[in-house]
């Protein structure tokens, strides 16, 4: 295979060992900075992409994409609401729910929790709920039998688990009687839902019919959950259907709780992008000072080459070339680190919470207590590519620089 002179040429002054051994440092560090700026970045987007698939498949898939809640609970009325509801074109299923707060009891243990009364057959097809539920609990999961599943985080921090009875306090909905004493309910606890996030630590859930029991709402209920067919157009799609009700509801979407998630999201993996510019814009900068040296350095071959017909294109073409040597082995060894330790990610900050005996990210802070990770080919691509161009750029004045050369003078000095 024939390859152009200039990249010949270009080949072997990137191989060759230079006379100044500082250029050699200078290049290696160039490299090196390439490469830990495109391993970096490579990392850094992989694990917004975790984030943003967890809070797709993990927190979307279980909570409502949006509501139509109750102006005066409760809301009795409801069964020509869901029907509705039920005949928009993109809506997918709904369900009625009631929604309260309650305090648990179990020794000397108090925890505050949002206790969600749902029907244990349609919530199926409203949610993935029941698939976060260990053990199957979900299928004996029934109204009159007293029970309720906690989230992992709720059962940790009361000390029982699966068959043990709690007590739930429920302030009275009524709002004259505010200051009555709150109704004590014994529970058994049925299931632990297991989301490995923070609706673990403050969730729990009840039977719709128990709950309307316990409320002493009659057949009535706080609201209707939707699923719709995009999940990003939810707050579109909900104020759709409010339009075609009989009667008057609020409107809300899984934006006014979790939007915020998904707008830093967004947000971080832009400043990402910007910092991946700055980071390998930076490190580009040493190979300006790589090739101005080697320019410097390879002053008699370049009037060599000179006298031997060289024209200004050509000795830039090989500077150019040598120059992006540096950007393409830099760019290609951060890539691959960046796309083998992305892949590994998980795992890897998991053995190191082992070690450490601290865990980085807590399950009743964050939305998931793990750093998820998910590479993603077009990431690692645009870095790369991102990487070479920049490389490219900062080649050409030194390149420039060393076509301008006069060899008469460089030959007559030496």
């Amino acid at each position: 295979m024939i390859r152009p002179l200039s990249l010949f040429i270009g080949s072997r002054f990137s191989r060759a060992k230079q006379r100044n051994r500082m250029v050699s440092f200078i290049s290696i560090s160039s490299m090196l900075g390439i490469a830990v700026g495109v391993a970096v970045i490579i990392i850094g987007l992989s694990a917004m992409n975790g984030f943003e698939r967890e809070l797709q498949n993990r927190v979307l898939s279980v909570i409502p994409h949006a509501e139509l809640e109750a102006v005066q609970p409760p809301l009795t009325q409801w069964q020509p609401v869901l029907e509705a509801v039920e005949k928009h074109p993109r809506v997918t299923a709904a369900a009625p729910y009631i929604e309260f707060t309650a305090l648990l009891e179990k020794g000397n243990s108090l925890k505050a929790v949002e206790v969600r009364g749902v029907n244990p057959e349609q919530q199926r097809a409203v949610s993935a709920l029941p698939d976060y539920v260990k053990d199957h609990a979900w299928d004996h999961f029934d109204a009159g039998k007293k029970q309720v599943i906690l989230g992992q985080g709720v059962a940790d921090k009361l000390g029982i688990g699966v068959g043990d009875w709690v007590t739930a306090m429920i302030p009275n909905p009524d709002p004259s009687l505010k200051l009555k004493a709150p109704h004590r309910i014994r529970l058994q606890v049925a299931g632990l839902l297991a989301l490995a996030g923070q609706i673990d630590h403050n969730f729990a859930i009840v039977p719709l019919k128990d709950a309307q029991q316990y409320l002493s709402m009659g057949e009535g209920i706080s609201g209707i959950e939707l699923n719709v067919d995009n999940v990003l157009e939810a707050q579109q799609i909900v104020r759709e259907v409010g339009k075609t009700l009989p009667v008057y509801v609020y409107l809300k979407s899984w934006n006014h709780k979790y939007g915020y998630l998904y707008r830093d999201i967004q947000m971080v993996r832009t400043i990402m992008y910007l910092v991946m510019v700055l980071v390998i814009g930076v490190a580009s900068f040493n190979i300006v000072s790589t090739l101005m040296m080697a320019v410097k350095d390879r002053a008699a071959d370049i009037a060599i080459l000179r006298t031997m017909g060289a024209t200004d294109g050509l000795i830039r073409s090989i500077f150019i070339w040598h120059g992006i040597f540096s950007g393409v082995i830099g760019s290609l060894i951060g890539s691959l680190l960046g796309s083998l330790v992305a892949v590994n990610l998980t795992s890897m900050l998991r053995g190191l919470e082992q070690i450490v005996g601290h865990k980085f990210l807590s399950g009743d802070v964050y939305f998931v207590d793990f750093l998820p990770t998910q590479l993603a080919v077009h990431d690692v691509v645009l870095v790369t590519v991102t990487a070479v161009v920049l490389s490219f750029l900062a080649t050409w004045y030194p390149a420039k620089r060393a076509s301008a050369l006069q060899p008469a003078a460089v030959l007559s000095a030496k």
